[in-house]
């Protein structure tokens, strides 16, 4: 039985910061949250030395981390990348494939469900995301070209009856066939979402009505405003911010969305329907240099310069290379976002968006007992999944 007080902390809800605060944590769970520092016994104690207590960041978009991609197919892929975003805030997240061989797919599904067996010092693996294949040529940004195609119902069907643990796909809605796949997903618990799409409003308020609910990346591979036959037309970014019970991922680590447009999307949706990602690759946490987007035997040569990944010809980002505490940062250093609203795109937010707000996302009494400390620099003190240290900072 596992016990824990974290005391001595500012502990940050979603709304307000309780300053000089106390969590108990017991089996696993938020057992209690108190305004003062409270006597009990039988609690191993945690002082947080006048840092924040939050509540786990939660990354709902990452290809890996720590050297490791999930397309790698290979438990040690999975255990890995988890550990390394753990040692930076993250207490679960959402593994995902990009667009690669549908035996590359059967892989890592294997994979993960080997990993999430025995991850006991990682972020909890939530469930898989599928970003591809089925993508737009238009937009398809560094998504290899010889693996995109249209949804096909004996493919899809065929891979989501492989596994239990896919989450979330997504996927450019013009293409056909899409909205009779959006449909299947949601039958079977499935998040649809709009991603790498040269699609119009049009579409995407028909794809909205066929179950299409989160725009993966924000302003990343999608449609702007663009003439057709000379007439100007809204595309997914725009239809983003018409559609306002869509909610948002952005990519906040700085580079690839200026701080313009982070206040503007912020300014526009709200903390309620963002989600701050990572779109990590394997080149996260590590140094700079030369990587691969997607798996080792399989995956494109990119380049990490600047604190982001680059196709060789440097025409376009190859994901990214941030951790969930950068995430939070630049929200608050570069889009002037208060602590509480960026801590709750990180947290409540993806927890709503993923269906699991009952239990993650927020620090209440009953739910898991993820938990970050971090300074005012957002440096991470401490990370505990499920009532589970995994990582502590020497310092």
């Amino acid at each position: 039985m596992s016990r824990f007080k974290l005391f001595n902390g500012k502990i940050v809800t979603p709304y307000r910061i309780i300053h000089n605060g106390c969590v108990l944590v017991e089996n696993g769970l938020i057992k209690a949250v108190e305004e003062t520092d409270v006597k009990v016994e039988g609690f191993k104690e945690i002082d947080a030395k006048g840092n924040y207590i939050s509540p786990g960041f939660i990354d709902i978009h990452t290809h890996g981390g720590g050297g490791h991609d999930f397309l790698d197919g290979t438990k040690t892929a999975y255990l890995g990348a988890a550990e390394l975003h753990a040692a930076h805030g993250t207490t679960a997240l959402v593994p995902t494939a990009t667009s690669g061989t549908n035996e590359e797919f059967k892989k890592t599904l294997q994979a993960f469900e080997e990993a999430k067996k025995s991850n006991e010092k990682g972020a909890e693996l939530l469930g898989l995301h599928m970003e591809g294949p089925y993508f737009s040529m238009e937009q398809r940004g560094a998504q290899d070209p010889k693996y995109i195609r249209n949804p096909e119902p004996e493919e899809y069907e065929e891979i989501c009856s492989m596994s239990d643990d896919i989450l979330r796909w997504s996927s450019a809605p013009e293409l056909p066939g899409s909205f009779r796949f959006a449909r299947y997903l949601t039958e079977r618990g499935i998040l649809p979402a709009i991603a790498h799409s040269n699609a119009t409003y049009e579409i995407v308020l028909k794809a909205f009505e066929s179950g299409y609910r989160l725009i993966t990346h924000l302003y990343s591979g999608m449609s702007g405003v663009h003439r057709i036959n000379a007439y100007r037309y809204a595309g997914v970014i725009e239809s983003a911010y018409l559609i306002d019970e869509m909610p948002v991922e952005v990519i906040a680590d700085g580079a690839h969305l200026p701080a313009s447009l982070l206040k503007l999307i912020y300014k526009i949706k709200g903390p309620d329907k963002i989600a701050l990602v990572t779109d990590s690759m394997r080149a996260a946490g590590m140094t700079e240099g030369e990587s691969f987007l997607g798996s080792l035997e399989k995956g494109q040569k990119v380049i990490v310069e600047d604190g982001v990944a680059k196709l060789p010809d440097r025409t376009a980002f190859a994901g990214s290379v941030a951790t969930t505490d950068r995430l939070v940062r630049t929200m608050i250093n570069l889009a002037d976002v208060p602590l509480t609203d960026a801590v709750k795109m990180m947290t409540a937010t993806p927890a709503a968006i993923m269906g699991i707000e009952k239990r993650k996302g927020s620090i209440l009494p009953g739910k898991d007992a993820d938990l970050v400390i971090f300074n005012d620099n957002i440096d991470i003190k401490l990370t505990m999944v499920n009532g589970r240290v995994v990582y502590r900072s020497e310092d």
